[in-house]
């Protein structure tokens, strides 16, 4: 992950939840009884929560209730979840907006008619507001829109049309229907003798300057996305609030549009005994984000749930370059990974494992037959994700001296989180890249010459009580050792997203065998809301050493012969593309950080033509 990406990740700590709708309603309600007791002044204060009830809340619960059903019928997607708190939140502005207008008339010179008026700009920009919600979120035309974002203001003006002598002052529908829905003589009186049919005008003038002013703000800020990326700022939007909000894919929608073909090596080391399998490793090379569930998000868990044995899946190589666009885009992994299974040819032969280091990279080696498991880090510096040509040149560098087959792995196990500019990524030229490549060189180079006998492996496994917010997926931590020779080696994997610093370090000096390495999955799960949530993070790392201690002996104790055998397959999967989750996150943090001054500047023009249509008028 870059600095750019990681910008753009941390917004996810501004998206919550929406609440359940009723939730939303109740509180819509409680909150104009209360702006109903301060506004209105009869004798009793029951009778002004009920008048704020009824001219406040009744166009929040209308909108709260009508707009999912008008939308969808026009095409739409809002739910009443996101109707009730979109409801919720114009009433809020309405609120503020004549509480602040009723503190400045009653301590000037300015009389009621300038509260009114004000409540017509609320109403207006309740209209705006919804407007711009709707148009992202259903993906509807900016006329259509309209239609169920003017629900909320429709209704509040629909009461105050009733609620006034406006009715019988433009004679609409003759005697009956005035007399039927006159209700001039029961309105409270801070409205009587304020609202005018000319006011009506005005509301919907300047309803109409908003909403010009709401298409002119996207049409700016969705050009460069559709220049660039090919597809719209507010089907990003949608899908990353509906994702996080409700757990929707429409996220996945999105990345499809963007994504690219991709051909990917997907390999299996498996080790069986004579009762079946016992454990298997599986290393396809994409990255298992971006986040959630959303795309490869939870591909560890997964592929673990394919296997016979004790499943190993460790972060590969890998960008967020390398995000599979959707989650069916794991069925193909899957299917590729147990077509590479069924090939494997198994060997009764392994080497003791090795430790190579050429600047900060380190790498642990283990052969098995004439293939060979390479885990790299770069611990105790701290580095993220290694990029798929640097992986595959390391993998290549070792193939050349003489392994049939590799399976590199990126141990992902010490990192800052999302500190600085510079978040440890290794990329194609850099300095980092070639120090992997030549200790990867190295390891191969050095189990040719290993010390071979027969593989003795045991493995334990504890789902752990720690949950994915404590930055631990549901595969928890998984240990295997292997024996050869009298040399044991252990690998540990933590199903998370990287490490805290200098944890890693602690549980390879904890764990009483010849070589340690330690791997995260990378698991994408971890980060539904937090973008940065590290193993070690959230819990307490004297717990985890003393966890892993205990599955390292509980593993030894299981050790018996296995034979070992790996294969690799290729398959073709949709993925993000080159550059193309830096040109997102790019374009994305423009727009947070260009879209503020860009709103200021439409809402302060809209402003200036609502003022001079109410002088006007």
């Amino acid at each position: 992950m870059t600095a750019t990406q990681s910008d753009l990740a941390s917004l996810s700590r501004y998206i919550f939840r929406a609440p359940r709708w009723y939730a939303s309603v109740t509180f819509a309600l409680l909150i104009a009884a209360l702006a109903g007791i301060g506004a209105f002044d009869s004798q009793y204060i029951l009778q002004d929560a009920w008048e704020g009830v009824f001219f406040i809340g009744i166009p929040t619960v209308a909108a709260s209730v009508l707009t999912t059903p008008v939308d969808r019928r026009l095409g739409g997607q809002l739910t009443y979840n996101r109707s009730s708190l979109l409801a919720l939140t114009c009433e809020i502005i309405v609120v503020a907006v004549m509480t602040i207008a009723g503190i400045i008339a009653a301590f000037t010179w300015i009389g009621q008619q300038f509260v009114f008026d004000m409540l017509l700009v609320s109403l207006a920009s309740v209209f705006a507001l919804r407007l711009l919600v709707v148009m992202a979120v259903s993906r509807t035309s900016f006329l259509i829109s309209s239609i169920s974002a003017s629900i909320q203001t429709g209704t509040a003006a629909l009461l105050f049309f009733i609620y006034s002598e406006t009715i019988r002052v433009l004679e609409v529908g003759g005697p009956l229907v005035q007399d039927v829905l006159a209700r001039g003589n029961k309105a409270p009186p801070e409205l009587t003798g304020v609202i005018a049919p000319r006011d009506f005008i005005l509301l919907a003038l300047v309803s109409g300057v908003y909403a010009l002013g709401v298409y002119a703000f996207l049409a700016v800020i969705d050009r460069p996305w559709r220049r660039s990326l090919g597809v719209s700022v507010l089907d990003f939007v949608r899908g990353f609030i509906g994702h996080i909000a409700e757990g929707t894919r429409e996220l996945e929608d999105f990345f499809e549009q963007m994504g690219e073909k991709a051909v990917v090596p997907i390999t299996v080391l498996s080790f069986r005994t004579d009762d079946g399998e016992k454990a298997r490793f599986v290393l396809p090379m994409i990255h298992p984000g971006p986040m959630g569930e959303i795309g490869g998000g939870n591909l560890p868990r997964r592929v673990a749930s394919q296997a016979e044995g004790l499943a190993f899946p460790p972060h590969a190589t890998a960008g967020h370059d390398f995000n599979l666009v959707t989650e069916r885009e794991v069925d193909t992994i899957l299917e590729t990974a147990n077509a590479a299974y069924e090939r494997i040819e198994y060997s009764d032969t392994a080497t003791q494992s090795v430790r190579t280091q050429d600047g900060d990279a380190k790498i642990i080696g283990q052969g098995f037959g004439d293939d060979a498991l390479l885990a790299a880090t770069y611990s105790p510096e701290y580095a993220d994700d290694v990029e798929y040509a640097v992986g595959l040149a390391a993998a290549a560098e070792a193939r050349s001296s003489g392994l049939d087959d590799v399976m590199l792995v990126d141990a992902h196990n010490c990192n800052n989180g999302l500190q600085g500019d510079d978040l440890g990524h290794v990329y194609p030229g850099s300095e980092r890249s070639f120090q992997m490549i030549q200790a990867a060189k190295a390891a191969a180079t050095e189990l040719g010459e290993a010390k071979r006998g027969t593989p003795r492996l045991g493995v334990a496994w504890d789902e752990t009580e720690w949950t994915p917010a404590e930055g631990i997926g549901p595969l928890g931590v998984r240990v295997s050792v292997f024996e050869v020779a009298g040399q044991r080696t252990a690998y540990i994997l933590v199903d998370g997203n990287n490490m805290e610093p200098g944890l890693r370090d602690r549980i390879v000096s904890a764990v009483e065998v010849d070589e340690v390495e330690v791997m995260t999955t990378d698991t994408h799960i971890v980060n539904m809301v937090e973008s940065s949530n590290q193993v070690g993070g959230a819990i307490d790392h004297d717990e985890l050493i003393a966890l892993v201690h205990r599955l390292v002996e509980e593993a030894t104790a299981d050790i018996e012969p296995v034979d070992g055998g790996m294969e690799s397959k290729y398959a073709e999967v949709t993925v993000f593309g080159n550059d193309r989750t830096e040109t997102l996150a790019s374009h994305a943090n423009a727009l947070i950080a260009m879209g503020g001054a860009l709103a200021g500047a439409v809402i302060l023009a809209v402003m200036s033509i609502s003022v001079l249509i109410f002088f006007l008028a």
